[in-house]
């Protein structure tokens, strides 16, 4: 248990540092929506390219473990956007906002370090095969979705060039693919280059966590609660015990199984805000699931690393 507060408590203390900056009035809305846009278009699309550049994308491509963890997280989103239209009341776009905070499981920040510490250095392989798709799935399932919705009702033949246009002119989709087109073509980046792009990146989650605060701040969880505490239950119960299904019905190796649970029982990660920051829906919902998911996260990761073999 010490573990796993020594890994997540750092993130809420920056959180908590944002949310009482801006309570305190020393950090406007104005400063908070300009750090946000700062993050989500300029540093995480660089910390994302950086990411998918240097990872070994040969590594334990594992068909039935991806399976096991996106099968489960494409049915998540469903019932995350079917339970937040027909169980809340909330308009297809809020419906698939809600649909993406029940998605994207924080793989990254809190994924990696959590098996490392739980398992050692050497049972990564199987979290960076996930790491390495996971923001382009979740990206390109949110956004095809999202735009359907937003251009259901003008002619079916312009929903395709809307939906390419909004993926391939979002920041974090760019950064993604350029990752992609850097480590496939093996392209060698100039070393000036890449200092500004570590220079760059490790201010990202930093000031993503720290505008984040200030977002809480003004999206405090009133009248929500139903909503958020719906979504933690499938994020944090419904991910990992259907990804547990899936891989033990597909005979994953044990190893395998270990990074898709972990992964899977993650709570949202910062990118749920920030895509529905992108859009302007359900963000009170989307901050406040990332915050509560995370302190109820400490229990849950807890339960799952007692069950795993």
């Amino acid at each position: 248990m010490q573990t796993l507060i020594s890994v997540i408590l750092p993130v809420f203390l920056i959180i908590g540092f944002g949310y009482m900056a801006a309570w305190r009035g020393l950090f406007s809305q104005q400063n908070v929506d300009g750090l946000m846009r700062y993050a989500t278009t300029f540093a995480v699309p660089v910390l994302l390219f950086r990411a998918i550049s240097n990872l070994d994308l040969a590594a334990e491509y594992n068909l039935s473990l991806l399976g096991s963890f996106y099968g489960a997280a494409f049915l998540c989103f469903l019932t995350g956007m079917l339970g937040a239209k027909y169980l809340f009341g909330r308009d297809w776009e809020d419906a698939t906002a809600i649909g993406f905070v029940c998605l994207f499981s924080n793989s990254l920040l809190l994924g990696l370090a959590i098996m490392e510490r739980a398992y050692g250095p050497d049972s990564l392989t199987g979290n960076y095969a996930i790491i390495s798709i996971h923001a382009p799935f979740c990206y390109g399932l949110g956004i095809a979705t999202m735009e359907i919705m937003r251009a259901r009702h003008s002619s079916k033949a312009k929903i395709v060039p809307t939906v390419l246009k909004a993926m391939f002119s979002n920041a974090l989709i760019i950064g993604i693919g350029l990752g992609f087109v850097v480590n496939l073509g093996n392209i060698p980046v100039p070393e000036p280059a890449m200092h500004a792009v570590n220079l760059l990146a490790a201010s990202a989650l930093p000031a993503a966590l720290f505008g984040m605060g200030g977002v809480l701040y003004r999206y405090r969880p009133e009248g929500d609660m139903r909503v958020i505490l719906f979504c933690c239950a499938v994020s944090l119960g419904l991910h990992p015990a259907l990804t547990f299904a899936f891989g033990t019905l597909s005979a994953i190796s044990a190893d395998n199984l270990r990074s898709a649970i972990v992964t899977a029982s993650m709570a949202p990660g910062i990118n749920a805000y920030l895509f529905a920051n992108m859009y302007g829906r359900a963000m009170r919902v989307a901050a406040s699931t990332v915050l509560i998911g995370t302190a109820l996260s400490v229990l849950t990761v807890w339960l799952w690393l007692g069950t795993l073999p």
